[in-house]
């Protein structure tokens, strides 16, 4: 009987979930989906900003070899059409970008390369490698304090963007000549990126979420202009198709909500059924960031509804918001609080009777 590691257990589960979302797969979706790849530094390799992939991944590279021969074996199992993408940094050079320190061309090859589904038609698998080769967005800061340009040596507080020496300010960069625009119209925003010859994503540090997050484009100020005009003539055709839209996605988060409800219900019969629509409603708010709405929450993985019945019970039935409230440090509160979610999970796991009253728990004889 062949031994089954954990090892070959995550990079399977990693890989047939990207495969499942996205009709293909490679050895980058794989090491991201185990984490050994932080998607912050997988960022800041693609804007160039990282020697080569290999270096910012949280494990060494021989554990990383390991992976690739698991991957390897199982893509022979499964019968996936190779296709090779072409990897380039967002930046103003769109140099190829390096997956190994040593640059071994077999090595660089298994990371280049994704794996497509076998039912999908030749137009198909087309499209998808167009789209993956295509080069990604450059991209530009809007700082939190004062920088100093690497290029001109003077101190701005105006947008910069990063390359290889450093910070630069926007007129040493050469894209001073665009104007901004912020987020906020979808459809301004993607004429206009469309008519523009050059553009960039402006970006700006949310130090409370740590991370990124998009303000709005650098755009030819007539690729502007133009996109406005496309939109003011079609603007009765676009308000319709959002109401569209809007009823299309409540029915979808409805029927969501109603699913994910059914798992809670099947995984803690005793929970009351009030109780579990409140939970699936709560949790799978769309936009909110809950467990709902993350990629296991949509696949009502069980870790994924247990951690969202958690957090309900947590607000719900313990005293733990009254202890943040009273400065005792999150890490002390859920302490204290885990017997009571225990106490709460056990009698949740046990059917209700025909009154609506805990059963007895069923013992294997």
């Amino acid at each position: 009987m062949q031994v089954v590691t954990k090892l070959e257990r995550r990079v399977v589960a990693a890989a047939e979930e990207a495969l499942t979302r996205q009709r293909q797969v490679s050895v980058l979706d794989v090491l991201t989906g185990m984490g050994w790849l932080p998607p912050g530094r997988v960022t800041e390799w693609r804007q160039g900003r990282a020697p080569d992939l290999e270096s910012v991944a949280v494990v060494t590279p021989d554990r990383i070899a390991d992976v690739l021969e698991v991957f390897r074996r199982w893509v022979d199992s499964r019968g996936l059409r190779p296709g090779e993408i072409d990897y380039v940094s967002a930046t103003r050079d769109r140099r190829p970008l390096r997956f190994t320190a040593g640059g071994d061309p077999e090595r660089e090859t298994a990371y280049r390369t994704h794996w497509l589904a076998a039912d999908l038609t030749d137009s198909r698998r087309e499209r998808l490698t167009t789209r993956q080769s295509r080069p990604p967005d450059l991209v530009v800061v809007i700082p939190t304090k004062p920088f100093t340009c690497v290029g001109c040596t003077a101190t701005d507080d105006g947008m910069l963007i990063m390359e290889d020496a450093g910070p630069h300010c926007l007129t040493c960069a050469d894209l001073d000549h665009l104007v901004f625009l912020p987020s906020g119209d979808a459809a301004l925003t993607r004429r206009a990126k469309q008519a523009s010859r050059l553009s960039a994503v402006v970006v700006r540090f949310n130090r409370s979420r740590r991370r990124h997050e998009r303000q709005g484009l650098l755009v030819e100020r007539p690729a502007v202009e133009q996109a406005e005009q496309q939109c003011l003539s079609d603007e009765e055709v676009r308000v319709r198709r959002r109401e569209r839209d809007r009823e299309r996605r409540e029915a979808a988060d409805e029927e969501f909500q109603q699913r994910l409800a059914g798992q809670i219900a099947e995984m803690f019969p005793g929970c009351p059924v009030a109780r579990a629509d409140e939970i699936s409603r709560h949790t799978s708010i769309r936009g909110s960031g809950r467990v709902g709405r993350s990629a296991a929450g949509r696949r009502f993985d069980p870790d994924a509804v247990t951690r969202a019945v958690v957090a309900s019970i947590r607000h719900e039935d313990t005293d733990y918001d009254d202890l943040l409230m009273s400065g005792v440090p999150r890490d002390e509160a859920r302490t204290r609080i885990r017997p009571a979610i225990d106490r709460v999970l056990a009698r949740w796991r046990t059917p209700l009777n025909r009154d609506g009253a805990p059963g007895e728990a069923s013992h294997p004889a």
